[in-house]
């Protein structure tokens, strides 16, 4: 079966619905596809909020100044500049289709606050914010009629020229003319026929064993640029959150850095408060050097977590401004309003990803990129807090405004046939146990050889260990047919090779990227890059 539009996108979070949203009021034909329902996605689980600037005690420059401090030296300054600026403008948007953030009483904006922000410059909705912004963009997304949401469509790989051509080396007329895409409940490979597609699949958190990232955060659409030739980019950076709450079920529910915005304050297994020993902002440090401090004090004591304590605060207070946080760990019976909140380090956000201009245009014509998927230079070796929503919602309506000049003045590919899809067939279906297998292996050397922090021995036994297991699956690939849980496998195989290659290639410690070898900072930073030529199977 094949179904054609003009445009495909590929993730339904905040990228991917603005960016459809856009496109289509264009008068663009627009297929979303989604490999759960549609509202599962990362956006869905971001409690902080959006940082803009939007009152007068705050500034661009101000902005700017944080977003580059935290981004420790690797930050593009008129990338960073430019996405902060343009920031308020596509907020407005979102409260136009009936977004409503938190006010106060006076019926100000309430401002949060949280680690690295010189400034209150957080909008959020209590703590709840990407839930608030994927219902009042779903809720747009359907009243548009050019939309065709598929849910439980699993998107496998895009189709180019190059590819159909059977071309060894790239050429200057590659470009995009399709996807295949797993429809799961009919178990059956359809070809999507388009000449843009968006990749808007998030990030990849799934590739290690703790992880405060849903279950389709597995790095599909990296993955599958990679697979295509497109640059990737520094993805060793990835942001470990400080305070996911420990369980002993290791279930990693989020503690947003937004309760240490309120006053929460670190302490360790003694009780003692130990951030100040760590960076001159305590407990408003930036991630890296937050989740580095736990770290330290877990193994110096032994202790299987650290605490957070916001005991100090008013119980109505906290239940109104943190009801999620404030319900989940009543239900593990914890009431945060008097007892301190066991937390400990988890894997959170990809600041690397796919090398897109500021466009959210990658180098392979008819490919776009945009949110955590996506590496602009916006975040440099360590995310702000907040600045993720902020990247997403700019960069989609640049790579709208993009997408339409190049639906315009691009060649159309109605005319490129594609095959339909080779299934080879299913196998004895007690080889699945490979999978399962491998899916744990994989996670456990992620998080046993390449966490916060890394030495080159561990990341040379990760590469070889990850090497093994990529042979296994690519060739289960080729011989099965495929299901969800193996197109993840495989996706997350590839983003654990481009981690690890992507650490070894820094010769430094600088942001999220702590390496024993080398404690020091290089004079000049450098991005990290991998790409190849993709191959013709």
């Amino acid at each position: 079966m094949t179904r054609t539009f003009d445009v495909l996108v590929i993730g339904s979070g905040i990228a991917g619905l603005s960016f459809a949203l856009k496109v289509a009021q264009q008068g663009h034909t627009v297929a979303i596809l989604t490999k759960k329902t549609r509202a599962e996605s990362n956006t869905n689980y971001a409690q902080g909020g959006i940082a803009v600037v939007t009152s007068k005690t705050d500034d661009f420059a101000s902005h700017v100044s944080d977003t580059l401090t935290a981004g420790d030296g690797l930050c593009n300054e008129k990338v960073v500049l430019e996405i902060v600026r343009d920031g308020p403008a596509c907020v407005k948007e979102l409260v136009s289709i009936g977004l409503k953030f938190s006010r106060t009483d006076s019926g100000a904006y309430d401002l949060g606050r949280e680690g690295g922000h010189s400034k209150r410059r957080i909008l959020h909705v209590k703590d709840m914010t990407g839930k608030a912004i994927e219902e009042a963009l779903l809720h747009a997304v359907s009243q548009e009629p050019r939309i065709a949401l598929f849910e439980h469509f699993f998107a496998i790989d895009v189709i180019t020229a190059d590819k159909l051509a059977a071309r060894k080396t790239p050429s200057a007329s590659n470009r995009v003319v399709g996807l295949y895409a797993l429809d799961v409940r009919d178990s059956r490979v359809v070809t999507f026929h388009a000449p843009v597609v968006m990749l808007s699949t998030g990030g990849a958190g799934q590739v290690y064993l703790y992880t405060t990232n849903p279950d389709i955060a597995t790095g599909d659409g990296i993955a599958m640029a990679y697979r295509a030739g497109v640059e990737i980019r520094n993805m060793e950076f990835i942001q470990f959150h400080p305070t996911a709450l420990y369980s002993l079920t290791g279930e990693r529910f989020l503690i947003s850095e937004a309760v240490r915005g309120e006053g929460a304050i670190l302490r360790n297994a003694a009780g003692e408060a130990f951030m100040r020993g760590y960076h001159e902002l305590a407990d408003l440090a930036p991630r890296d050097i937050v989740a580095r401090a736990i770290d330290t004090e877990m193994k110096k004591s032994g202790a299987p977590h650290v605490w957070l304590d916001i005991t100090h605060r008013n119980e109505a207070f906290l239940k109104e401004r943190f009801p999620q946080i404030y319900q989940t760990c009543r239900k593990l019976g914890i009431n945060i309003a008097k007892d301190m909140i066991p937390v400990v380090p988890a894997a959170h956000y990809t600041c690397g990803g796919v090398a897109t201009n500021l466009s959210a245009e990658t180098k392979l014509a008819g490919l776009y990129a945009c949110g955590e998927v996506a590496c602009t230079g916006l975040h440099g070796a360590n995310r702000l807090a907040s600045n993720s929503l902020l990247e997403a919602v700019v960069m989609a309506h640049r790579g709208a405004a993009s997408v339409g000049k190049f639906i315009k003045t691009g060649k159309s590919v109605s005319e490129i046939k594609i095959p339909h899809w080779d299934d080879l067939g299913g196998g004895d279906v007690d080889e699945r146990v490979v999978v399962a297998h491998n899916w744990d292996e994989l996670r456990r050397t992620m998080w046993d050889y390449v966490s916060i922090m890394r030495t080159t021995k561990r990341l040379e036994r990760a590469h070889t260990r990850i090497a093994n297991l990529a042979k296994e699956i690519h060739d289960y690939y080729w011989n099965f047919s495929v299901d969800p849980r193996l197109l993840e496998l495989r996706n997350l195989i590839e983003i654990a090779e481009l981690v690890v290659t992507c650490a070894l290639q820094r010769k430094e410690s600088r942001g999220l990227h702590a390496i024993v070898d080398y404690p020091k900072k290089l004079r000049v930073a450098r991005d990290s890059r991998v790409c190849k030529t993709p191959a013709i199977r």
